[in-house]
């Protein structure tokens, strides 16, 4: 278990959210390269540029995406 305090778990949360998305993006991108010998590299130097890429992307949008999802549901117990 990591001592990272429970307030910061939305951290966590979009770096793991951030990391598998990139993963499986990078994975997809790569595709082309299963070809040569180099399907391996490829997908990880991609996987790392994208994860750079996405976490700030993830940090950001975050908030407004719960804010919306907030705005488009309804609470059950208020019917």
């Amino acid at each position: 278990m990591l001592p990272i305090p429970r307030r910061h778990s939305h951290f966590v949360f979009g770096v793991i959210q951030s990391g598998i998305t990139s993963l499986v993006a990078a994975g997809i991108a790569s595709i082309p390269s299963l070809a040569t010998d180099h399907f391996l590299w490829n997908w990880f130097a991609s996987w790392l540029i994208s994860w750079a890429a996405i976490s700030p992307v993830v940090f950001l949008a975050a908030p407004a995406i719960k804010l919306l999802s907030l705005i488009l549901t309804r609470d059950e117990t208020a019917i």
